[in-house]
């Protein structure tokens, strides 16, 4: 279903004239080697252009549309009229003479080879160029000298005359075409992409831009060893999954296409999401950037319409909400990349669980928070050490919120159980982790829901939340009798109070009573810890021996509402 997905948004494209045509492919160009109608090197023509990246101007490659590239892992093969120094020009700039030579052969017999038969001026220049080009004049030719330090691995093409691009001549187009399609050692069966008889492709090509794959780019489908035949079928031009040339070229143009294009991807984690729509329809996309990623206060602007359109049944203006819709989600795995997930549902369902999600993560902030809504990299950054200098979360962890976000299933345990961690060890509860802890308990927990709100519920007798109420009342008593204290009951008794209360809290009774006749606001709290104690039923164990998991969760809630409450109230009060 990803590869007919992906061949299905190939097509929409190339039916609008905006992606390569099979044989064809778009790369990072910096330099034009222009050459006479004779074959001779005239001069060397910078393509890159300065952009501003950051603060800086910088130099970037020219994206030019190109003879499709070959894979090449590892042996030597040439591409044709675009390809690098040590090809083109047989320029050895990694001290390796006899494999420059024998690439600049091999890139020599190619071009002629496929431009034999034209007598065109494109065709017959680059066929002069290298029957006359000395790769060993390299270093002392004046035209290339002032360029060669920047031309060691860039991309070169062919300019005749410095006016037209060899790969723009229409004869050469046709050459190319030909040598395309005249391949009789390819094998032909039905395609499991398309359905229809035609030749196989052996080697995919490369998936490019997946951060922390090959720089060179890496394989979604590859087999090499025995161990991945099937049914007898060996691994060799691909007999045991055939894709067929077109559905391979197409998949990975239209694949490598969503990864260049900032309005069809996010990084959450190590995972790269990727989406796009039915009919390349470009509206359910953009508007899945704003409200997926939140990045600036205008997409929470665009998030909060969004929201109150579907919680309503409204259409969300110039979107259509029935146009099926792709989400797929690769991460890197050594030289080929991983899939972790792929949906597939309509606009409207995708953004219906989104807006669910955003809903249940609703809860008071406190005053310092600007945010309306978490993002999903927020949330995945509670789960990390802040001390650590690795940044990233768990990426079995990233998949599977994405997945439960995206489908309205249950957020995965090991996010609740990675919060209540992280809680223990910092003793610090932010927004973050309490909306967590609030949107997983209201997934799987229906019993509860009275304290699963967005603040205080000063009405609930749940003994888990009225505990986590009763420890905040009790810090805010000591904190009010020493101003200033650097360390509370918190940093000492708060993982003992959540998860065996019974232990902790008759000894905080006993210094509550220090503190209230301490401070000047005493008879304030006297009467909070009072009440709760009243919602306890002190006659009938108060105190739990141990609280499950899911209790820890409503404890800390309750000391989180009971908390940003007090900020709300004037002290004293």
């Amino acid at each position: 279903m990803i590869l007919q997905a992906l061949v299905d948004y190939y097509e929409a494209l190339a039916e609008k004239g905006e992606i390569s045509r099979p044989g064809w492919c778009t790369e990072k160009v910096s330099f034009a080697l222009n050459i006479s109608p004779e074959g001779e090197l005239l001069d060397v023509i910078p393509l890159s252009e300065q952009v501003q990246r950051n603060k800086k101007m910088v130099d970037v490659p020219r994206i030019m549309e190109v003879p499709e590239r070959v894979v090449r892992s590892s042996g030597i093969k040439s591409n044709f009229l675009c390809d690098n120094t040590g090809y083109i020009l047989g320029f050895d700039e990694k001290g390796n003479p006899e494999r420059t030579k024998d690439c600049f052969a091999s890139c020599r017999d190619l071009h002629l080879s496929i431009l034999e038969k034209t007598k065109g001026v494109s065709g017959t220049a680059v066929k002069a160029f290298f029957l006359s080009w000395n790769p060993e004049s390299v270093n002392e030719h004046p035209v290339l000298a002032p360029h060669l330090n920047n031309m060691k691995t860039a991309n070169i093409v062919f300019k005749i005359g410095g006016s037209n691009y060899a790969h723009d001549d229409d004869e050469v187009k046709k050459a190319w075409h030909e040598y395309c399609t005249s391949d009789n050692n390819t094998i032909e069966t039905r395609c499991l992409v398309t359905g229809k008889v035609s030749p196989v492709e052996s080697l995919h090509g490369k998936i490019k831009g997946i951060p922390g794959a090959q720089s060179a780019g890496a394989n979604l489908i590859s087999f090499n060893a025995d161990a991945y035949e099937s049914y007898g079928k060996g691994s060799e031009k691909s007999p045991n999954a055939p894709v067929s040339k077109y559905a391979a070229f197409s998949y990975v143009t239209a694949l490598n296409r969503l990864i260049s294009d900032s309005r069809h991807k996010q990084q959450i984690g190590d995972t790269t999401v990727i989406y796009w729509a039915e009919a390349a329809d470009p509206k359910p996309p953009q508007l899945f950037t704003s409200v997926f990623a939140l990045p600036k206060a205008d997409d929470e602007y665009v998030l909060h319409g969004v929201m109150n359109n579907i919680s309503q049944g409204k259409p969300v203006d110039g979107v259509d909400l029935n146009k099926r819709f792709y989400i797929l989600g690769l991460s890197p795995n050594a030289a080929r990349i991983s899939v972790r997930f792929f949906l597939q549902d309509s606009f409207g369902a995708f953004l219906e669980n989104l807006s669910k999600h955003y809903e249940r993560l609703e809860i008071t902030k406190p005053s310092f928070d600007p945010r309306e809504y978490l993002s999903i990299s927020a949330l995945l950054g509670e789960t990390v050490n802040p001390n650590s200098r690795d940044k990233a979360s768990s990426p079995l962890m990233s998949g599977s919120v994405m997945r439960a976000v995206l489908t309205g299933t249950s957020y995965p345990i090991s996010l609740y159980q990675a919060v209540l961690g992280r809680i223990r060890a910092e003793r610090k509860i932010t927004r973050g982790k309490a909306a967590i802890i609030k949107a997983y308990l209201l997934k799987i927990n229906q019993t509860n829901k009275e304290v699963l709100t967005m603040a205080l519920n000063e009405s609930s007798e749940n003994k888990a939340y009225v505990l986590g109420r009763l420890f905040a009342v009790l810090e805010n008593a000591q904190q009010q009798a020493n101003p200033g204290i650097n360390t509370t009951i918190k940093d000492r008794y708060f993982t003992s109070a959540c998860a065996t209360p019974s232990s902790v809290f008759p000894r905080l009774l006993q210094l509550a009573n220090h503190h209230i006749a301490k401070s000047d606001y005493g008879y304030a709290r006297e009467k909070e810890i009072s009440s709760l104690l009243n919602k306890l039923e002190v006659d009938d164990k108060p105190f739990p021996t141990h609280l499950s998991l899911n209790d820890q969760g409503v404890f800390i809630l309750g000391y989180y509402h009971q908390t940003q409450a007090r900020y709300t109230k004037k002290e004293g009060v």
